[in-house]
C-alpha cells in the first residue's frame, strides 16, 4: 500500500471522547455505540471501517446531532474547533450544521428532495447561513458543481434529482456539503451505490477537494479498498466500540486486533490470492448489544480466546497505534 502524505501538523478539528450511544429498545437498551475516542486534524483523513451494522453510522450521526429520538447520546467530550458541542443549544448546533461541519449522506439516490431542483437544493444552505442573496448564492453553487466536474453547471441547476445518474446525484451531495465550507467533513458510505468507475472517481474527487481546501474529513465505510486509498488514520470498529486504532500504513502491515486481520484476510491479494481460490472469512454472528455487556465482544468469533477474555479488555499501544486486546502480538 501506497501511503497517503500526512498532512501538516495542525490542531484538532474534531475531538470526541467517550462517546456512547443508546437506543432504547423493548427488550432494554441497545449499546449502539460505547465509549468511542478518536480525533481527527485539519487537512486529515480518518476512516472508520467495520462491517454493516457496527455502530460506524450511529457514530456520525451522533457527531452531527442527527440521533432519531429513541437514541440517547453522552460523551465525556464532543468538541467542533474548541466548541463544546454538548453544551450547544439547539439553535448553535443548528448553525454549526451545514455550515463549519457537514456530511455526504450514504444513500445518493435518495437523500436529494425530488420536489425541488438541484440549484434550489444547493442554494437553501447557504442562503441560510451566509445570507448575500440569491445571486451570489446561484454564483457559489455553479461554481462548486463546476468543482466537483458537473459540467454545463447553471444548466444543471434547474433540473430536479430524477434527472441525474447515481454519479451526478452523488457529486450534487459533495457540492452541497462544500457550500459553506465547512471545517469538518463526514462522508457517510460516499461510494456504496455507485459502480466500480464512478467510486474511484467520487474518492478521487474527495481526496483532490480536501487537498485543496485542506477539510478536516472522517470517512465511513466498510471497503478497505477505499481506505487503502484515501485514508491517514484508520479507527477499526466491532460491536459499537473502536478495537483498533493507527495510521493507515500500520494498520494494513501490521494489524494486532484479531478482527482486523480478519476483515483483511477477506480481501484478495494481487499476486498472492489464487485466481479462484477462496477468501478469508470471519466466522459466527455478531453478538447482540442490547443490555449488559461485559468483557471482548469479539470473543466468541475470535480464534486466540481465552478465558480471560470475557474481564475488562486492556487497550494495548505502541506509539499512536493502540488494540483492545489482551494479546499484544498475535501468532503469525
Amino acid at each position: 500500500m501506497n501511503a497517503v502524505p500526512k498532512p501538516e501538523p495542525a490542531g484538532a478539528v474534531l475531538e470526541v471522547e467517550a462517546l456512547s450511544v443508546d437506543i432504547a429498545t423493548p427488550r432494554g437498551p441497545l449499546r449502539a455505540v460505547r465509549d468511542v475516542s478518536f480525533s481527527v486534524a485539519r487537512g486529515e483523513t480518518l476512516c472508520i471501517v467495520g462491517e454493516s451494522g457496527c455502530g460506524k453510522s450511529i457514530t456520525s450521526l451522533a457527531v452531527m446531532s442527527l440521533l432519531p429520538a429513541a437514541a440517547k447520546r453522552r460523551a465525556k467530550k464532543l468538541s467542533l474547533l474548541g466548541e463544546d458541542l454538548l453544551a450547544a443549544t439547539p439553535k448553535r448546533v443548528n448553525a454549526l450544521r451545514g455550515n463549519r461541519m457537514a456530511m455526504i449522506f450514504q444513500e445518493p439516490m435518495t437523500a436529494l428532495n425530488p420536489a425541488y431542483t438541484i440549484g434550489n437544493q444547493l442554494m437553501e444552505s447557504y442562503l441560510v447561513h451566509r445570507g448575500g442573496g440569491e445571486t451570489k448564492a446561484r454564483e457559489r453553487a455553479i461554481e462548486l458543481l463546476g468543482k466537483v466536474g458537473i459540467a454545463s453547471a447553471a444548466e444543471r441547476m434547474g433540473q430536479y434529482p430524477h434527472q441525474l445518474s447515481g454519479g451526478l446525484r452523488q457529486r450534487v451531495m459533495i457540492a452541497m456539503a462544500l457550500m459553506c465550507g465547512p471545517e469538518l467533513l463526514i462522508a457517510d458510505e460516499p461510494s456504496t451505490a455507485l459502480d466500480v468507475t464512478i467510486q474511484a472517481q467520487i474518492l478521487r474527487l474527495l481526496a483532490d477537494l480536501q487537498k485543496d481546501l485542506g477539510i478536516a474529513m472522517v470517512l465511513i465505510t466498510h471497503d478497505l479498498g477505499v481506505v487503502a486509498r484515501i485514508a491517514h488514520r484508520v479507527a477499526v470498529m466491532y460491536a459499537g466500540e473502536i478495537v483498533e486504532e493507527g495510521t493507515a500504513e500500520r494498520i494494513f502491515a501490521s494489524p494486532r486486533h484479531p478482527y482486523t486481520r480478519g476483515l483483511l484476510s477477506c480481501i484478495p491479494v494481487p499476486g498472492r490470492t489464487a485466481r479462484g481460490g477462496r477468501l478469508g472469512t470471519i466466522a459466527g454472528v455478531v453478538p447482540s448489544l442490547v443490555g449488559d455487556i461485559r468483557g471482548c465482544s469479539f470473543r466468541e468469533r475470535c480464534a486466540y480466546a481465552r478465558a480471560e477474555c470475557e474481564a475488562a479488555v486492556p487497550v494495548q499501544s505502541e506509539g499512536a497505534h493502540r488494540w483492545r486486546c489482551i494479546h499484544r502480538e498475535l501468532p503469525s
